[in-house]
Parts: structure tokens; sequence; C-alpha cells
């Protein structure tokens, strides 16, 4: 890659994916022990573990979503000042009654 801002958001977007395959790996670890856990329990407390799954779940989610709206708000601030830096100035026009 010759553009150092692609690879910039190539390397974020790896690293966003790999900590939200982290988490749901860690969402579905926790949840095989808590279903070893809760075993034979009654109905309400089957549910109690279940909503109380579910709001891990949401909560990890939220979690990855913030990470990945951070990336995109670094990348694009990455490249907004890259493309600032490579910017030409403007060249100066010669009046047409100067002598060449």
């Amino acid at each position: 890659m010759d553009d150092p801002a692609k690879a910039i958001v190539a390397v974020s977007f790896f690293v966003t994916v790999a900590y939200t395959i982290r988490s749901i790996a860690g969402a579905f670890v926790a949840r095989k022990g808590e279903d070893a856990r809760v075993g034979n329990g009654t109905g309400s407390s089957l549910t109690d573990a279940r909503l109380a799954r579910i709001e891990q779940s949401v909560d990890a989610i939220a979690l990855e979503v913030e990470r990945i709206s951070e990336g995109q708000r670094f990348t694009t601030k990455l490249l907004s000042e890259n493309a600032r830096a490579y910017q030409k100035p403007a060249s100066r026009q010669l009046s047409s009654n100067t002598p060449t």
C-alpha cells in the first residue's frame, strides 16, 4: 500500500473486528458457564438468568459499537489531517503587464 491512510484504515478495521470477535466469544463462554450453573432451576430463575444474559449481551454490543465509532472518528481525523498536509499552495498568477 502506497498511501499510509489506507494502511491506517485497514489496521483500525482489523483491530475493531478482532475486539468484536473477542467480545462475542467471551459472551458465549459466559453464557455456557451460566447455563451450567443454572442447571435444573425453576422457570422464573431461568427467565431471570436469560434476561441477565440478554442485558449483558446488549451492553457488550453497545461497547463494541462505541469502539467502532471511535475508530471511524480517529481514522477520519487522520485522513483529513493528511489531506491538508499534502495540499499544494496556490501558485501566484503574474499580472499581464509583467515583462518576460
